[in-house]
């Protein structure tokens, strides 16, 4: 297929390279419309160049953030649509970003904008099958045209690699911005817990609540935590490769009932046990004490327990961190992406794959 990729981020955005590079490497012609930066103001310009590419393609695929970018390609053209929603307006300004209360007429707005950019595609992407009811209850709709596309992450970085260590201790990591859901305050709690346990924690990350999590840190006086500043993805890796056991998320919003998160397939994909809150969309992928470690949110007396049991049952351990692997191969790669959106493609086609 020759697929017009009309994007709002940038090339080097994670969702946006990985997608240019799953499609190419299953022989697709990916015709790339995408901006210097996130920016708004370049939205006309990437309107207008695909307005002049688009005759030529078979297909057009808008990524994130495509909620403004979908309404206006069916606009500009009557070839098929894929929409690769990956993130939903509403959830983002309603439980990420606080700008709106649910049931207000904000929330509704964006409610909208996410139903409207569903209805001008043929089809429509969502990582979990719980995030597409989700969608269909706040936008009042049908979800026929949806379709369930598990994450994905960059494979040639997160893989099993042999750890570097040649200390004893045992060591628990987190990466991830410091925001409400993903519940750093619960892994600093459980972190105190265990200051007795010969367990240590090495933290990466900044954001919102970092000056909160950092004053309750120093409130606790941690001293088996350590705070890094945020790394280049390889960096992550490399830092992922020391752990014995990363962490997923533990907040206890309605956002965190809805992600599987990146964190989570970089924990499975670097062969690494994960421990993370249970919620509806990771038990899609993940079962517990299997593939993964399930905690109830917000709950640091869990967390402490789940890090502790895996540190006295390296069997236990290696299983959960095997499996997980397992279902990383078999959902969670490059390869695995562009399988899934060529199957999706052909279907907006018309066409069997």
């Amino acid at each position: 297929m020759k697929i017009l990729y009309i994007a709002g981020r940038e090339e080097s955005y994670s969702r946006t390279r990985i997608v240019i590079r799953a499609l190419e490497m299953r022989g697709h012609e990916v015709v790339k419309c995408l901006p210097p930066d996130k920016a708004f103001k370049h939205y006309p310009r990437l309107l207008l160049d695909a307005l002049r590419k688009a005759p030529s393609c078979d297909i057009v695929l808008t990524g994130f953030y495509g909620q403004l970018l979908t309404p206006a390609m069916r606009l500009l053209t009557w070839k098929p649509i894929v929409f690769d929603m990956y993130i939903t307006t509403y959830d983002t300004m309603v439980f990420d970003r606080a700008k709106a209360k649910p049931g207000s007429f904000k929330a509704k707005v964006y409610a909208w904008g996410d139903w409207l950019s569903y209805k001008a595609a043929s089809i429509s992407i969502l990582d979990s099958d719980h995030v597409i009811q989700h969608f269909g209850r706040y936008a009042r709709t049908a979800t026929d045209k949806m379709r369930r596309l598990f994450l994905a992450v960059d494979n040639t970085v997160i893989h099993p690699r042999p750890r570097q260590r040649t200390d004893d201790r045992f060591l628990v990591h987190f990466h991830g911005e410091f925001i409400p859901f993903h519940g750093v305050r619960h892994i600093l709690r459980a972190a105190k817990l265990l200051e007795n346990e010969g367990v240590d924690f090495q933290i990466i990350g900044r954001g919102l609540t970092f000056e909160q999590d950092m004053a309750l840190m120093k409130e606790l006086d941690l001293r088996n935590v350590r705070i890094l500043d945020p790394v280049p993805y390889a960096g992550l890796a490399t830092h992922m490769a020391e752990a014995d056991i990363c962490l997923g998320i533990f907040g206890e919003n309605e956002r965190a009932e809805l992600v599987i998160t990146n964190k989570a397939n970089e924990a499975i994909g670097m062969g690494k046990p994960l421990i993370t809150r249970r919620n509806a969309p990771v038990q899609e992928l993940l079962t517990h004490r299997e593939s993964a470690y399930f905690v109830e949110p917000a709950n640091p007396q869990a967390i402490a327990d789940a890090i502790l049991e895996l540190k006295r049952d390296p069997a236990l351990r290696q299983r959960i961190a095997e499996n997980g692997h397992r279902k990383f191969l078999e959902y969670g790669t490059v390869e695995k992406l562009g399988e899934g959106l060529e199957r999706i493609l052909l279907e907006a086609l018309g066409r069997r794959a």
